[in-house]
């Protein structure tokens, strides 16, 4: 069923990697996808400058969004490694919650090795309680309760995830999102190494597996729930 979807993630390339199948999926389906960055990941090359290496994420992120057919925003001003978890970039990210109104949030498991991803996870959940809080800036923008909140399959967010909610991937909708993402630098293996490609597209061909399709990929609802997308 097509959907409108937030897809919030610490940097860019996060959701890229662990959503970007299934925006890409929902965008085919007929539904509204957006990738939210809380900070561009300026801080994950070791050898380019950060301020070089910032305005390649941020273009590297726009061309991810274009081959799937998704928005894309980023919160340029913030710093990757120093996400800070408190109202002011929660309620950034309800205004926007407001603003783009979607039925379904998409964020980083609570438990992580990155930081950045732990506090990405507390703004998610505290950005969505705002947005449909009665009386909240409501001078601003109207309320907008978000129906679903499920957590990505991410290997850095591993402690404790338990996947209970499988979304089948299309040929097309995998075509589309490796496009996008082989066009990222460090997706590639290039800063840091990691088979960030190989990994997830093996991840989905896993969980296919486990779930008689060709893929899919996994996600942890926010509230215990057994469910197939």
């Amino acid at each position: 069923m097509a959907e409108r979807i937030l897809a919030i993630g610490a940097h860019i390339g996060d959701m890229d990697l662990a959503a970007g199948p299934y925006l890409a999926q929902n965008v085919l389906d007929g539904g509204e996808s957006m990738l939210l960055a809380l900070t561009p990941g300026e801080r994950g090359h070791p050898r380019l400058p950060i301020d070089e290496y910032r305005r390649q994420k941020i273009a590297e992120g726009a061309a991810l969004a274009e081959a799937i057919g998704a928005r894309f925003e980023v919160f340029d001003d913030e710093s990757d490694g120093m996400l800070r978890a408190d109202d002011a970039v929660a309620g950034r990210v309800a205004r926007l919650i407001r603003s783009y109104r979607p039925s379904m949030v998409l964020a980083h498991w609570k438990r992580s090795i990155h930081t950045d991803h732990e506090n990405a996870s507390w703004i998610a959940d505290r950005a969505r309680y705002l947005a449909g809080l009665p009386g909240w800036q409501t001078d601003t923008s109207e309320r907008h309760g978000v129906a679903r909140l499920l957590y990505t399959e991410n290997w850095e967010d591993a402690d404790g995830f338990r996947a209970d909610t499988i979304a089948a991937i299309s040929a097309d909708a995998y075509e589309r999102w490796l496009a996008g993402i082989s066009g990222q630098a460090f997706a590639r293996g290039e800063t840091y190494g990691f088979r960030y490609i190989d990994f997830y597209s093996a991840q989905q061909i896993t969980r296919g597996c486990l779930n008689d399709v060709p893929r899919a990929v996994a996600f942890a609802a926010s509230e215990p729930a057994m469910a197939r997308l």
